[in-house]
């Protein structure tokens, strides 16, 4: 399907990526297998999204509260965060993405945090796409930090407004999510862009991450494009933030 057979296009696309385990479970799999199926198929979704014209998308990769899950697992997902960067960032070169990261790099293990600043810094001034990487990542905490922020900047509450506090997030400079996909038919926010998602239009579906082709991608889109959008004065003004070059607050500045 190609962009023009749409009304419109969502400008950010947030995808919350669920149920590779139950993915892997369903076929005997060790979990493992099951992420790195995972990988593949958010290497496929990025690529359809730069292909069709998508600006934003933001993919929910690890959360803080994923620090529970056992050693081994972690070590593998930070393993395959390594790889993926380091394979992927020749395209993303080419392809003038961007990458963003949304949460916190101090706890990342060293050499996943190392791949992460190089290409971060590698793809600073690319400007076709924004792929954000929700990595070790709390909404409340996010919106905390916002706070933090504006209190150091000395700013008197009265001048406190929605809009400033969105030029405090790890998202300062884009739009908010327009379409919040879920997978693996959980219909909750796991704490994932709690401030940007308010009016985000929501879309659950019962496949697994690893089955989350290109073609579901275009099933959730036709189903963005059967509904009639509404936003309040505030809502509107907040969905028409700039991207980044004027942003006055850069990630994880």
């Amino acid at each position: 399907m190609e962009e023009t057979q749409y009304k419109r296009l969502p400008a950010h696309i947030a995808v919350i990526m669920d149920g590779n385990g139950r993915w892997a479970a369903q076929r005997g799999k060790k979990r493992s297998e099951g992420h790195r199926a995972g990988a593949e198929a958010a290497r496929a979704i990025v690529t359809e999204c730069r292909k069709i014209g998508i600006r934003h998308l933001t993919m929910y990769t690890f959360s803080k509260e994923n620090w529970k899950r056992p050693k081994e697992e972690i070590s593998f997902l930070f393993d395959l965060l390594v790889a993926f960067l380091r394979e992927e960032l020749p395209q993303l070169m080419q392809q003038g993405i961007r990458l963003v990261l949304l949460g916190e790099l101090e706890d990342i293990p060293f050499a996943a945090r190392a791949a992460l600043k190089h290409a971060l810094a590698k793809t600073a001034d690319n400007n076709s796409m924004f792929l954000n990487l929700a990595l070790n990542y709390s909404g409340r905490e996010e919106i905390a930090r916002a706070f933090r922020l504006i209190a150091q900047d000395g700013i008197s509450p009265d001048r406190i407004t929605p809009e400033l506090i969105s030029q405090y997030l790890y998202t300062a400079g884009q739009p908010d999510p327009d379409l919040l996909i879920r997978t693996s038919g959980e219909m909750r926010l796991s704490n994932y862009l709690l401030y940007q998602a308010a009016y985000s239009e929501f879309y659950f579906t019962e496949v697994h991450w690893p089955d989350f082709t290109p073609q579901e991608l275009h099933k959730a889109l036709s189903a963005y494009n059967r509904r009639e959008r509404r936003f309040g004065k505030t809502a509107a003004q907040l969905h028409a933030n700039t991207d980044f070059p004027d942003a006055q607050h850069e990630p994880n500045a």
